[in-house]
């Protein structure tokens, strides 16, 4: 369940596809389910199986349900056709015991059918009016993605000095997780709150390194978070902050396109097309087959025509004005 998640209308009344109608068949699919809390209060059964590791604890999910009472084919809760699904915590964001259960014996694209006793679902008071007491109910899960967050949150979780001494490379899994999380967000378009994650990320990469190899893996990373930045902020109308963020990526990487195309387009918007110009065709003797930065060029070619008309136009009047007055 999402935040609230004792809230059962969350979602409304659309769902997914496959409640039980009758008792016979709730009992044929209790038969073959697999007792996941080790004591008949979780069972499961997969409909899909998924690839790559276990959901682990803390972790934060991105997760399609619905929800289903005794033998009703209409959900009482479900985001399955949300276009939107945002990250859930597990223990946080996510209530309900018996999902928090299931999901962390799941794998991405995996696809589940789970009952939940009481006692892992709205206990003996049930959720009225939609949910009965001591009701046991049906949920459909697909797992799409998840996050490791859990060092992460240690990290944060640490003064300052001791975030200087925690090992490299857990200091680049921390960043690394907090530039996933802005990336999910941008495809959100949340853009702000991706920025604050990616500046996150920024930071936590700012420690000083003892060694050159050390400094090499430091500024890979910065590198990804540079460009991302640089991104959301042309997303974001702060043209100037994505040039400074497209710099920073070129200093790691002078040759880099991205950061040369997003430093042109920056250049643009800020009508500095000279500046442009040189980013762009810099960009371009890079990846010459590149479409969207010869689109770029093609844009500014033509802006830079019409600042010049008008540049004529306001010349013609302003002469034209003298010549009236003598």
């Amino acid at each position: 369940m999402e935040e609230g998640g004792r809230d059962p209308g969350v979602g409304g009344k659309r769902g997914c596809r496959t409640a039980p109608h009758d008792k016979s068949l709730y009992q044929q699919l209790r038969s073959h389910m697999q007792d996941i809390s080790g004591d008949g209060g979780v069972l499961k059964e997969v409909i899909r199986a998924g690839t790559g590791e276990l959901v682990p604890p803390d972790a934060s999910v991105l997760v399609k349900y619905s929800g289903y009472l005794g033998y009703s084919d209409k959900p009482f809760d479900t985001n399955w056709y949300r276009k939107n699904l945002r990250l859930m915590k597990l223990g946080e964001d996510i209530t309900l015991g018996g999902m928090e259960i299931a999901l962390l014996t799941m794998q991405k694209g995996e696809v589940s059918r789970c009952f939940f006793l009481p006692a892992y679902a709205y206990g003996k008071m049930g959720c009225p009016p939609l949910i009965p007491a001591n009701s046991t109910v049906f949920f459909e899960l697909e797992l799409l993605d998840f996050l490791d967050t859990a060092e992460s949150d240690r990290f944060f979780d640490l003064s300052p000095q001791e975030q200087y001494t925690f090992p490299l490379e857990k200091v680049l899994k921390v960043a690394n997780t907090e530039r996933e999380f802005g990336n999910y967000l941008f495809r959100q378009s949340c853009f702000y709150d991706a920025k604050d994650r990616y500046k996150r990320a920024s930071k936590i990469l700012t420690r000083q390194c003892v060694g050159n190899q050390e400094q090499h893996q430091i500024n890979a990373s910065r590198l990804l978070v540079f460009l991302n930045l640089s991104l959301t902020y042309l997303k974001l109308d702060f043209p100037a902050r994505a040039l400074v963020f497209g710099e920073r990526a070129l200093e790691i990487d002078c040759k880099n396109a991205k950061a040369l195309f997003r430093c042109g387009q920056a250049c643009l918007i800020m009508t500095e097309y000279d500046k442009a110009r040189d980013f762009l065709i810099a960009a371009q003797k890079v990846q010459p087959y590149n479409q969207d930065i010869n689109n770029e060029l093609k844009k500014l070619a033509g802006c830079y025509r019409d600042y010049m008309e008008k540049q004529k136009t306001m010349c013609y009047r302003m002469f034209a004005s003298l010549n009236s007055e003598v």
